[in-house]
């Protein structure tokens, strides 16, 4: 039985960039029983210092990806620059961050799009899963992922969810898996708790997106990888279950679809 959790998602480069030491970080992570963490990239041009991380410990994984909000000051990346630079490095065990977010600027939609469908056709080839960003764009997302599951299978997560159940509904018939930040624990968020009991468990990861979104009792603080076993406890108590079953599916779920990270 696996017994230690994940964080699917955070950004260590961001944390150290707010002025953490990012050693005492790591080792906290570690002492709160997150073994493994995937420090997600936004900006293709920053991969190499993703990757400086992933080279000092055996546990920690890089995506490849540019986030919907910075793809206009961004290199216009195609799928064989992605795949290109994936296979050149095997701590890199995901595509993305990708996706939508009409939340915070409608002016690059078009560039969202292509950019997220290079994403996806990369995945298409390579069977890295897509990192997927969605924000207030519920129909176009499920209208990509409906169309692009149909021209050729691809792995996928929606990560951070915070969105309609009709959504999390899509997914699941797509075979996509859902993941859940810290954003579950506040007080305001009961459509994504009942979406959360809706939700089979072996569809579901756990993330912090540090160092965005400290679930409670730390919100409002910076946010860290070691705060992933405060969602996990939560979603637990949320489900009625176990807190070494939800460590155990959650984690189970991460090698499921990340196939080139390794168990410990």
């Amino acid at each position: 039985m696996l017994n230690y959790i994940v964080d699917t998602h955070c950004h260590l480069d961001l944390i150290e960039k707010q002025g953490a030491n990012i050693d005492e970080i790591i080792q906290n992570a570690l002492n709160h029983n997150v073994k493994i963490l995937q420090t997600i990239c936004t900006r293709v041009t920053e991969i190499d210092l993703l990757l400086d991380y992933t080279k000092k410990h055996d546990f920690i994984y890089a995506s490849l990806g540019i986030h919907p909000c910075n793809v206009a000051e961004q290199p216009n990346i195609k799928a064989e620059e992605i795949l290109d630079i994936c296979a050149k490095n095997p701590k890199i065990i995901g595509i993305g961050e990708t996706g939508l977010d009409y939340y915070h600027d409608k002016s690059a939609i078009p560039l969202q799009k292509s950019s997220f469908i290079e994403h996806i056709k990369a995945s298409q080839i390579n069977d890295l899963p897509i990192i997927i960003h969605s924000r207030d764009a519920d129909l176009d997302m499920m209208e990509i992922l409906q169309s692009e599951q149909k021209n050729h299978h691809f792995p996928a997560l929606l990560h951070c969810f915070s969105s309609s159940k009709e959504l999390a509904e899509k997914a699941l018939d797509l075979g996509i898996y859902i993941s859940i930040s810290g954003i579950v624990t506040f007080k305001n968020a009961t459509q994504l708790q009942e979406i959360v009991k809706y939700l089979p468990l072996d569809r579901l990861l756990v993330e912090t997106d540090s160092p965005y979104l400290a679930p409670v009792p730390f919100r409002g603080k910076t946010n860290q990888p070691a705060f992933t076993k405060y969602v996990v406890d939560f979603i637990a108590e949320l489900k009625g279950l176990s807190v070494a079953e939800v460590t155990h599916q959650t984690t189970e779920n991460f090698f499921t679809i990340f196939k080139r990270a390794q168990k410990l």
